[in-house]
């Protein structure tokens, strides 16, 4: 039997893991002197309830070795192997811990680099669900099939502000003053495993034209393989304005606009993003055009 195991920068929260048949191990996120589990005892909407009303920048921290050791003991102990999705190595140390635990389970834990987070994470694990229920693969075979696929999928997404970024200490205080007096929202993408800057718009309609046109340069979207759009905030507001500016991507892919899945954005990119958010992720149709990008 295969088991599948991710964390929770996929943004799957533990109700979910259990619908989907997979587990999961929570990152911890930390508001001053309280501490939660990520997707345990601390929602996504609680988190950017907590976001928002709270001065103090929140904390996360990796998924450290002994967190991975526990688990990987438990859902091996029946004979099971298990394929690991974990949170990009360049943005998390928890990859590493993932590795290190590994070591005592030869031949029974894979452990794979995403390169990912958020949504990008969440339809990797997605494609390793579909092909571990297919039973037509081993598992050496779905960590190769993985591994080559995941350079196909492209994350980007255009945030709110810039507020959240300089509190984390990704940009300087200047250029967060200067970006929000002028409504400069900048789009975003994740890049050979990084958070990188790829462009900026005045307005929403208009940093959401600019995500379609960064879509269409990956040569569209993948609709054989899973996707799916996220937001972030108590609000899916500014979800609906980019759903409005979108139709002609989903035409005639989807049957109607309700029906793309949509998810809520956790603490591990919501701390750096903040409210009203929205990002989309999928398999580029174009692999040459991916590559270019990244």
């Amino acid at each position: 039997m295969i088991k599948i195991l991710t964390d929770s920068a996929s943004d799957i929260d533990i109700e979910e893991a259990k619908n989907l048949g997979i587990d999961f191990v929570p990152m911890k996120v930390q508001f001053g002197q309280e501490e939660f589990l990520d997707g345990v005892n601390l929602s996504h909407k609680e988190f950017f309830e907590k976001l928002i009303e709270n001065n103090e920048f929140p904390k996360t921290s990796q998924i450290n070795e002994f967190q991975f050791n526990e688990k990987f003991e438990e859902l091996t102990k029946d004979g099971s192997q298990l394929l690991v999705i974990t949170i990009s190595s360049k943005l998390s140390g928890t990859y590493n811990s993932a590795v290190q635990a590994a070591k005592k389970f030869k031949g029974k834990v894979f452990v794979l680099d995403s390169l990912n987070v958020c949504i990008g994470e969440r339809i990797l694990v997605q494609y390793a669900i579909r092909l571990v229920k297919e039973n037509k693969l081993s598992i050496t075979e779905i960590y190769d099939e993985l591994n080559n696929k995941k350079d196909k999928i492209q994350l980007m997404a255009v945030l709110d502000t810039l507020k959240y970024l300089r509190k984390g200490g990704r940009i300087s205080a200047f250029t967060a003053f200067a970006g929000n007096l002028l409504s400069i929202k900048p789009v975003i993408s994740v890049i050979k495993g990084e958070i990188k800057l790829v462009g900026k718009a005045i307005g929403s309609k208009k940093s959401n034209n600019l995500l379609n046109q960064l879509v269409e340069k990956c040569g569209g979207i993948d609709f054989s393989m899973p996707y799916g759009l996220v937001y972030s905030g108590l609000s899916d507001e500014y979800l609906q304005k980019y759903l409005a500016d979108s139709e002609q991507l989903y035409k005639g892919h989807v049957k109607d606009m309700k029906s793309i899945p949509s998810y809520m954005i956790g603490s591990a990119i919501g701390t750096h993003v903040g409210p009203n958010a929205v990002g989309v992720a999928f398999y580029a149709l174009n692999q040459e055009s991916a590559n270019d990008k990244k």
